[in-house]
This record gives structure tokens, sequence and C-alpha cells, in this order.
């Protein structure tokens, strides 16, 4: 029996390193939106979910103090935003990005 065999010249190993040791990157990689793309993909993604959310949650806690309508609004609006909005939004933008 032999050894472990390297691979193939050319050919990354099987840790994710490229041929040459660095890292092997995907080959249609885009470098992700600037820090103020993000905050302006946010912002467009928080403001309209929090108007909406504040004006169909304003019948069931219009009564409530403010802290607790506002615990009710960011319970709703941050899970949304955070897993299906704003990623949305983020590819959504590399596509148009891309053309």
């Amino acid at each position: 029996m032999t050894g472990p065999t390297a691979p193939a010249p050319g050919i990354g190993g099987s840790d994710g390193q490229g041929p040459s040791g660095s890292p092997a990157a995907p080959p249609t990689a885009a470098p992700p939106p600037s820090i103020h793309v993000r905050a302006v993909l946010t912002w467009l993604a928080i403001f309209p979910l929090v108007a909406i959310t504040s004006m169909l949650a304003d019948p069931l806690v219009g009564s409530w103090h403010p802290i607790a309508r506002a615990c009710v609004v960011t319970l709703v609006v941050v899970p949304l935003a955070v897993y299906l909005v704003v990623p949305s939004f983020v590819k959504l933008y590399g596509r148009v990005r891309r053309r």
C-alpha cells in the first residue's frame, strides 16, 4: 500500500485550498455591496415594514404604552427584514449591478 496521494496539479485538495495553497474562490463571486449600499437597502426594507406593520397593528395595540407598541412592531419587522426582505434586496442589487 502507498500513502495518501496528492491531488493532480492545478486541482485543489479536499481542504478547500487552491493549487497554490490559497483559498479557492467561487468562480463568479462578486464583491459584497459597500456598507453605504447596505445601509440604503436596509432602510428601504425597514421603513415600509415599520409603516405597514404599525398601521396594521394599530387597531390591536393602539391604546398600549408606546414602548409596548414598539416591541410588538419590532418583533414582526426585524425577522421579516433580516431573513426575507434585506437578503432579497441584496440579491436584486447584485443582479442589477452585474448588468
